[in-house]
């Protein structure tokens, strides 16, 4: 059941909207970021569970301040807790704009009744129950998000007088179907370059993120908790090559319609949704898939939120009166961040967004290898001037890289970010005195 549920909570309703429309711009490329998925799973597996179960840690944060130092500590989980809050409410935001749209425009509901009360649910589920409910909750979240995308697949099918057989020719036959790129170096699509950011984003946004790790620790032994991931791992790829698949044939429907494609990718599933062409049955199912996968990831990262601050900024793990009162606050929060996205209604705003929460994961990344491949100590004051500097060089090389170069920078930019905070720790760290 947490594998199972694992797989929604990762997969938001941004998710939901976009691959589809991926494939008119990069074919079906992803699915080389998702093998590394696998990769990453394994290491996360065998790597980092076995730390986790035998410290026995209520959040994995308390393992830096273990090995390395409160500073640390303290840096680490407060990089989750700004990279969580800022992408689970813009993942919240894409949801509740796309409901308001399809439902509450038409019923006269203001958008900002929409979002508290949409957040007001998450709120009283997760209040009584935590981590607990959430693995059942997520699990049936996941399945109305598979159920949805099955049965939204099936009705295009029909739609286009096909059979699931004549599909999958047309899928195969489709250039759009290709998914390796494997002698561009420079192209962000290229194997290598997603292959091992695939591997090294599971390795930070599920071994290094309270929100994942959190349902994992709720198995009883390790050796359940090693079974989960891997499972979980291998269902990236059938997940997200039935997305893309997807995406091909509703272009393939656009065409036949003489439907002018989106010049947004992100909008190819929602046109068809909202136009009526495909019937109501696939508007409500859309609904049902976006709400169903938006609410499995802000769910657990409200629960989350909740833990990182009261256990690891504030320390107060068994104030029971803390933890109610945090949770109200960041439900709070994630209101008003949404509202403040849609004040403000710019696509390049939630992007850079969205680079933020992936740029915090570099630091993490540098902190967990600083801790588990070295014994050298760090200095405390160094620690959070290291974790800040690194993403900014980041941002640096990426800009003058766009500008005076020909190479692009794509995910490989987490790697460099944990490996520029990984050398700043060494180079400011000193080696353990022995005691003899």
């Amino acid at each position: 059941m947490v594998a199972f549920g694992m797989v929604g909570a990762s997969i938001s309703g941004v998710t939901f909207v976009s691959v589809p429309g991926m494939v008119n711009q990069i074919g079906m490329t992803y699915i080389q970021t998702c093998l590394g998925f696998i990769v990453g799973y394994f290491l996360v597996a065998f790597l980092l569970l076995p730390i986790y179960y035998r410290l026995n840690l209520t959040t994995i944060y308390s393992y830096l301040d273990t090995r390395i130092g409160k500073s640390a500590y303290k840096t680490g989980a407060s990089f989750f807790l700004l990279s969580k809050i800022t992408g689970a409410t813009v993942r919240f935001y894409v949801v509740c704009m796309i409901l308001q749209r399809f439902v509450f425009d038409d019923l006269g509901v203001p958008f900002t009744i929409t979002v508290t009360v949409m957040v007001a649910l998450i709120w009283l589920y997760t209040r009584r129950g935590g981590i607990n409910t959430l693995v059942w909750t997520d699990s049936f979240q996941t399945f109305c998000m598979f159920s949805a995308l099955l049965l939204i697949i099936y009705k295009v099918i029909e739609t286009l007088g096909m059979t699931p057989g004549d599909a999958l020719k047309l899928i195969a036959g489709d250039e759009r179907s290709s998914m390796f790129i494997l002698d561009d170096w420079v192209s962000r699509q290229n194997f290598w370059k997603q292959f091992l950011s695939g591997a090294f984003i599971v390795v930070v946004m599920t071994g290094l993120d309270q929100d994942m790790m959190q349902k994992n620790l709720t198995c009883k032994t390790l050796r359940e908790a090693q079974k989960d991931m891997c499972s979980y791992g291998f269902a990236f790829v059938p997940v997200n090559l039935l997305f893309m698949a997807l995406g091909i044939l509703l272009s393939t429907l656009a065409v036949q319609r003489n439907i002018a494609l989106p010049k947004v990718g992100d909008e190819l599933l929602p046109m068809f949704a909202a136009s009526g062409e495909l019937g109501t049955l696939v508007t409500v199912l859309f609904t049902i898939g976006i709400v169903a996968a938006s609410f499995s990831s802000a769910d657990s990262s409200l629960t989350a939120l909740t833990t990182t601050y009261c256990v690891d900024i504030r320390e107060q793990a068994g104030n029971e009166s803390l933890r109610k009162r945090v949770h109200l606050a960041i439900s709070v929060l994630f209101i008003i961040f949404i509202l403040l996205f849609r004040w403000v209604n710019s696509t390049s705003v939630i992007d850079a967004i969205y680079i933020l929460c992936a740029y915090t994961y570099g630091p993490l990344l540098g902190l967990f290898a600083f801790g588990l491949l070295t014994k050298r100590q760090v200095n405390n004051r160094a620690v959070i001037y290291v974790a800040v500097a690194a993403p900014l060089i980041c941002y640096v090389a990426d800009f003058l890289s766009r500008h005076f170069t020909s190479y692009q920078f794509g995910y490989e930019l987490l790697m460099l970010n944990g490996m520029l905070t990984f050398i700043g720790l060494w180079i400011t760290g000193y080696r353990q005195k022995q005691v003899v």
